[in-house]
């Protein structure tokens, strides 16, 4: 990245003997702003898909404990009435010995004493039984209500991530409208020089180069000058849509001797060439636009051939949808 900052310093440098020193700062300074808006925008698209698989992970986690405690309550549900039987139990006995007790109270001494301690007995088993059923209850009381708090956080967790998926469906639609948008206003150049991508929520416009310049050359062709004035209107009517325009290169060198010395320049200058003619034919907002030059680093076909140089020739325009409400989201967070 520093490497490429200092081409594109230099690339500065030498157009300064065309432009005013003003104008060249300017145009370093909206760089700049640029790259930074998209780094953060790929950070935050990184850590939104971070924070979404972390609330899924802590939900499966949250599930699983509510199943565990289900289960437990579910045991001791069935401890409760096991206790609860063996309880009444006692009290059917307790009264049948009660009753013995109060017919042979006239007998022997020694049947009185015996029936006595039996009673005695029953009675301390059946209030220990009393205190093993309030401390049960109130265990699944104490259960329940930590059941209740995890539910309560599962559903928020629940909510949030519907929340966040949501968003990045709308992200996805919203490339997918442009999208077609694109496509019913360049309907006439599609397949002639031009192709319209999606993927990974943007949306491509591939311009070979054939349809903009000559070789060698910065100056856009008229042809496609006018492709760029529909692509600009669209841009015009969608202010919810960052810009990067990427110019490219092929491998072969370029060994110039004016302002254009080398792949960098000339793809760098395209760039800012395409990026001009969209912002004379409409109102967007030059704020919403980078212009960047690649060279030959990122080629579509890395073969060694007159073909694929030929696909490696081109200027990419990326569209890119907003994440403002998905920052909310995460802020909230």
């Amino acid at each position: 990245m520093k490497l490429y900052y200092a081409f594109i310093l230099s690339g500065l440098y030498l157009l300064s003997s065309c432009v005013p020193q003003r104008v060249a700062e300017e145009t370093k300074s909206k760089l700049t702003n640029c790259e930074t808006e998209l780094a953060a925008s790929k950070k935050l698209a990184s850590e939104t898909e971070a924070k979404n698989a972390e609330m899924k992970e802590q939900i499966e986690k949250d599930t699983k404990a509510i199943e565990g405690l289900q289960r437990d309550t579910s045991v001791l549900g069935s401890n409760l009435r096991l206790l609860t039987n063996k309880y009444d139990k006692l009290n059917s006995v307790n009264d049948q010995l009660l009753d013995k007790y109060n017919r042979l109270l006239a007998g022997s001494e020694k049947d009185n004493a015996a029936l006595s301690g039996k009673l005695q007995t029953t009675q301390e088993q059946l209030l220990k039984k009393e205190d093993e059923l309030k401390a049960l209850e109130a265990k699944l009381n104490k259960q329940q209500q930590e059941l209740d708090m995890l539910s309560a956080e599962l559903k928020k967790r629940e909510a949030r991530v519907a929340e966040l998926e949501n968003i990045l469906k709308q992200k996805d639609q919203a490339s997918a409208d442009l999208k077609k948008k694109l496509s019913d206003a360049l309907m006439g150049f599609e397949g002639k020089g031009l192709t319209i991508t999606q993927k990974n929520g943007k949306v491509y416009v591939s311009m070979d180069e054939s349809l903009l310049f000559e070789s060698g050359k910065t100056a856009v062709q008229p042809k496609g000058i006018e492709a760029l004035k529909h692509l600009a209107k669209v841009l015009e009517q969608n202010p919810d849509i960052n810009v990067m325009v990427e110019g490219h290169t092929d491998d072969v060198p370029m060994k110039g001797s004016g302002d254009i010395k080398d792949n960098w320049d000339l793809s760098a200058i395209r760039a800012t060439s395409v990026t001009k003619i969209i912002l004379q034919n409409s109102a967007t907002d030059p704020k919403r636009i980078i212009a960047a030059g690649r060279g030959e680093f990122f080629p579509i076909d890395p073969a060694k051939t007159a073909e694929a140089r030929k696909k490696n020739r081109r200027t990419e325009i990326i569209l890119t949808p907003k994440l403002d409400e998905l920052l909310k989201v995460l802020e909230s967070n």
